[in-house]
Formats: structure tokens, C-alpha cells, sequence
């Protein structure tokens, strides 16, 4: 599976139902605080919104629900990697993206022949705290270097204006969050992320 060079993270699938139509391929739905049952109904919806749509759904952490709705992509972080029973996962036939932030972190999600590695922030972001500083265009281009063939998602802080520098330092695939969901026209600004990602960097 090629996947989109536009990686979009929304919370629910209103989201999806505004911005699917837009054309968007690749996107992760990130849902926190949810009861259990509206959970599942989320990542129920949501994987029947983005199949009728084309669109590769990436489910954060709720491997579980995503074996048992028979999704076919999960994103992991550090912390959900403790939990995580990765060969029931793959037993399932679901792809992984790993989130990594230093070395060591590199090097444990490499153990699982992730499908995709994350690197961020790249730079400063409003969207959650980190304990970690911006990491930079540079560890980019480090990153790609040592991952080889497994495509290379840039997160942290990405708009348009720094989406090119992202892939010439060596990302496959750029990701946004607030870009979009804090603009004031999304689905505009939905549009010129793609315009901008799909023209050779």
C-alpha cells in the first residue's frame, strides 16, 4: 500500500463527514475521552465513512476495537506499545505507524517492522504538551537515513509553508492537525494541502 503524501489527524468523524468529500486518502482519528460504547460507534463510522471514500483510516491506539471492526491500520504511541499485543495485531492483518521522538524510542518501534514511523514535533506545537523540544528539519533527514524504505511521517507544528521543507529533508508523508481544524475555511485549506503535496516537492 502507497500511502498519501496528506496525513490528516481529526477527532471524530464529523470531521471525516466535512472533509472526506475533499479528497483527502490518509487519515487518523484520534478520539480521547469517549465512553466505550460511543467509542466503538466512532471507529464503527468512521471506517465505513472513509471506505466508501477511498481513504486509508488509521485508528489511534484503540487497537482492540479496530481488530474487532476489522480496520486495517492502527498508529501507536510509545506508551500504547506497552499495552499493545502486537502479534494479535498483525494476526489481524493490520497495518502499524509507530510514533518516535529520540533513539531509543526509534529502535524499540523498529522491533515491530512498523509500516510507518513518525517523527515530531518537528516544530512547536499547540496541540498537546510534550516533554519534548522541537526536533527539527535535520532530525529528518537523520531519521530517513536510518529507517531506509519505511515511509517517514513529518508531525509537529506542519502548515503548507512548511510542508516542502519537510520532504526535501527527507519525510514521505506530512502530517497536520490544527492547520486544518483551526482554520477558518477547512475545507479550503483541505484543498491547498493537497494541492501542495500531490505537485513532485
Amino acid at each position: 500500500m502507497t500511502l498519501d503524501r496528506f496525513y490528516i489527524i481529526l477527532d471524530g468523524t464529523d470531521w471525516l463527514k466535512r472533509l472526506l468529500p475533499h479528497g483527502i486518502k490518509l487519515v487518523q482519528l484520534r478520539i480521547k475521552d469517549k465512553a466505550p460504547d460511543e467509542l466503538r460507534a466512532e471507529i464503527r463510522l468512521a471506517r465505513d465513512l472513509c471506505k466508501a471514500a477511498d481513504c486509508v483510516l488509521v485508528v489511534n491506539d484503540y487497537w482492540q476495537i479496530a481488530i474487532e471492526e476489522k480496520c486495517t491500520f492502527i498508529h501507536l504511541g510509545q506508551e500504547d506499545l506497552d499495552e499493545a499485543d502486537i502479534p494479535a495485531i498483525r494476526r489481524a492483518g493490520l497495518q502499524i505507524g509507530i510514533s518516535t521522538h529520540d533513539h531509543d524510542e526509534l529502535d524499540r518501534a523498529l522491533t515491530f517492522a512498523p509500516d510507518y514511523i513518525a517523527l515530531g514535533p518537528i516544530y512547536p506545537t499547540i496541540l498537546k504538551k510534550m516533554k519534548w523540544h522541537q526536533q527539527g528539519l535535520e532530525k529528518l533527514t537523520e531519521w530517513k537515513g536510518l529507517i531506509g524504505n519505511i515511509p517517514l511521517v513529518a508531525i509537529g507544528g506542519m502548515n503548507i509553508e512548511r510542508a516542502d521543507g519537510a520532504f526535501q529533508a527527507g519525510a514521505d508523508i506530512v502530517s497536520a492537525v490544527t492547520d486544518i481544524t483551526l482554520n477558518d475555511t477547512p475545507e479550503a485549506r483541505v484543498a491547498e494541502w493537497l494541492q501542495a503535496t500531490r505537485m513532485p516537492s
